[in-house]
């Protein structure tokens, strides 16, 4: 399979703006590049330049969904039989592959969704660290042996693969979190038809291919294109014709629901990982210099548009004060613009003009609840920017960073998830009511609390209801080695990342392997051992 990324893209003509490249994009079926069987096609756009296009990708069928079932379940008996070394030394080069073009597929990413350069390139690396951590799992995919009640018989466990797993992922970590479901599955042996997210299409092709450069048999990662309503949804649809052994998901609570129940009544394996109200709680005895720092980045790094973004900001009435002037400084102070063309900016575009669409609703929502906005503007256009706004407001779908106080229990955005940049305030009266605060919402996906008592932080990490909990961080941030996910409306259970992970992509395998010659039965056949009653002298205790 060619290079993809110096050399190896087919170049489309286009107007692009400064000559960027458009890009003709293929699905990639049994390791051939194909289009639509329809021919549909779609257009993926830089949200920070409008006018760029990034390519022209395949709007793929129900017929192009199945036929790349169809490679993933042909390919798996081979790959499943591969010794599992074998298989962590191609996800091995896949990471040295991530490695070499770094820089590239940074650059790609941040122009294909508008995130800044630099957290693109934590995100390249988490996916390389993924790769790296997997690759010497290949070693440790351990079973175990059992000791039997019964004699000249050995018991033995072993992990198996499921089959073929269906990827379906949100574009706001387009490189990290494919990563994180398909190297832990392509590991314990398992097959992928992964749908790319429809807003980062681009990246997901390239990424495909790398992992061919590595190695990768044909039809072990499959790639289709296309809308969560079109190629998700026929993903979705196959498990009811039994032509899926597991989904992975990640994106909002409401579509993750859809598919556990398409998935609970198919006995299929569904891994969900979901939206988030996340809350980080603000003591009096917290540093405050470093407790601002770490809302700050929670609420506006990446637009807001992390599931582990800061929802609500819980603060001690007592510092309430002086805590919000501090966080309101840094707040106004925002700088936002296209980083691909101006250094030391917070956070770039949204993703999409659809992710815009809908924040600008989540704000109406915040504004009908009863809440206060304290600091924002909706979209930022040539006529309405915040001072530091860098560039040309009309090229792309930039927001203003918004604020809100004044926010209760009872308002629907205390509840609600807000996916872009904006934080709503709660007061708390003491740390009880800060915890109560915390757990109120219907998810529990990443939590914090800034506190220097030591008491307040343990029992806030034990009375929390959430996947992940930071002391003294913010909400945001994963390593490769830790288990990623959720409780509640966040998720339901599984994990992703680290050794856990294993868990959601194999299933254990019990042996019970007779020596004797003959029958053997346990519990039946065990013979009893004779209790000897023993008499025993209390009198030393007189």
């Amino acid at each position: 399979m060619a290079h993809v990324l110096s050399t190896g893209f087919e170049v489309m003509e286009s107007n692009n703006p400064n000559g960027s490249p458009k890009i003709k994009g293929y699905n990639i079926i049994n390791g051939n590049l194909s289009l639509a069987t329809d021919g549909s096609t779609f257009i993926s756009t830089n949200p920070a330049i409008l006018a760029d296009e990034i390519g022209e990708f395949p709007l793929s069928t129900k017929e192009d969904v199945h036929a790349a079932l169809n490679a993933a379940k042909e390919a798996f008996p081979k790959w499943a039989s591969t010794p599992a070394p074998t298989r962590g030394q191609i996800i091995g080069n896949m990471g040295r592959l991530l490695m070499d073009h770094k820089e590239e597929l940074v650059r790609l990413q941040a122009r294909e969704i508008g995130k800044t350069l630099k957290e693109c390139g934590g995100e390249v690396q988490e996916a390389i660290d993924t790769c790296l951590f997997f690759q010497s799992e290949g070693r440790r995919l351990y079973g175990q042996t059992v000791n039997s009640e019964l004699p000249d018989k050995e018991l033995f466990t072993y992990r198996r693969p499921l089959g073929v797993c269906g990827i379906i992922n949100a574009c706001n970590f387009p490189s990290a979190v494919p990563f994180w479901k398909m190297i832990p599955a392509i590991m314990c042996g398992n097959t992928c038809v992964w749908k790319s997210p429809q807003d980062s299409p681009l990246l997901s092709f390239a990424l495909a291919r790398l992992m061919h450069e590595a190695g990768l048999p044909n039809g072990v990662i499959n790639l289709i294109h296309g809308k969560g309503s079109g190629a998700g949804q026929h993903l979705v649809d196959a498990v009811d014709l039994g032509m899926v052994d597991k989904i992975s998901f990640t994106g909002s609570t409401a579509v993750g629901k859809m598919i556990g129940e398409v998935c609970g009544r198919n006995l299929v394996s569904a891994s969900l990982e979901l939206g988030g109200k996340n809350p980080l709680v603000i003591m009096p005895s917290a540093n405050l210099e470093n407790a601002v720092e770490g809302a700050y980045w929670a609420g506006f790094g990446t637009a807001g548009q992390r599931c582990t973004s800061l929802g609500n900001l819980i603060i001690h009435e007592d510092i309430y004060d002086e805590f919000l002037e501090l966080f309101m400084a840094k707040v106004k102070s925002t700088t936002i613009g296209n980083s691909m063309h101006y250094d030391g900016v917070l956070y770039g575009s949204m993703l999409s003009e659809k992710y815009a669409t809908d924040f600008l609703k989540g704000i109406e929502m915040c504004e009908a609840s009863g809440a206060t906005k304290i600091w924002g503007n909706g979209r930022i256009t040539k006529d309405n920017q915040p001072e530091n706004f860098l560039g040309d407001a009309s090229e792309g779908v930039f927001m203003w960073p918004h604020v809100f106080v004044d926010v209760t229990e009872d308002m629907e955005c205390f509840h609600e998830e807000i996916f872009g940049p904006a934080v709503t305030i709660v007061k708390a009266r003491d740390f009880e009511h800060g915890l109560h605060l915390a757990n109120a919402s219907p998810y529990g996906l990443s939590s914090a609390i800034y506190t220097n008592d030591r008491l307040e932080a343990y029992r806030y990490k034990t009375g929390i209801k959430a996947g992940m909990t930071g002391i003294n961080n913010s909400t945001t941030g994963a390593e490769a080695h830790l288990p990623f996910g959720g409780v509640k409306g966040s998720g339901n259970g599984t994990r992703e990342s680290g050794i856990w992970v294993i868990e959601a992509y194999s299933y254990w395998h019990a042996v019970n392997d007779e020596l004797s010659g003959k029958l053997q039965l346990a519990q039946m056949d065990v013979d009893e051992i004779e209790i000897n009653e023993i008499e025993v002298d209390y009198g030393f205790l007189a």
